[in-house]
């Protein structure tokens, strides 16, 4: 009987063609309540390029280097303008001074699911919890 290993981690999905190599940018990992780890490339809320339907951590990062996560979100629309639009707005709001974001995700229910797992293992730290589930419903 011969065996083949399996391995059921998600492989790294290909760079979106707009957004800047992942080689160059920054990343950071946030944890879920399952456990699980998810990559972020770390932009600064000015300098975010336009985002694809992906799934965000809106980030105040202070003078020591420490970051503390405001709100968990998910662009809605295919226009990546307009998602862009909404992080920079909704991070202006929060006081975010970074924008993380998680495109590892292959479907809209993925990028849900990792957004809610993320508000779970971040309660307590986050300030807008509310309003991001209310813009995605």
């Amino acid at each position: 009987m011969a065996a083949r290993v399996v391995s059921l981690c998600r492989l790294p999905a290909s760079p979106e063609p707009g957004l800047p190599q992942r080689s160059s940018v920054p990343g950071h990992v946030w944890r879920g309540a399952s456990g699980r780890e998810y990559a972020h490339s770390v932009y600064s809320l000015i300098e975010c390029p336009p985002l694809p339907m992906a799934g965000y951590v809106l980030v105040r990062r202070d003078q020591r280097g420490q970051c503390r996560p405001l709100c968990v979100g998910i662009g809605q629309s295919d226009a990546r303008t307009l998602n862009l639009a909404e992080v920079r707005q909704r991070g202006a709001q929060a006081g975010a001074n970074e924008v993380h974001v998680h495109l590892a995700a292959a479907s809209e229910a993925e990028r849900r699911l990792i957004a809610c797992d993320l508000r779970a293992g971040l309660f307590g730290t986050l300030t807008s919890t509310a309003d991001a589930e209310a813009s995605e419903g």
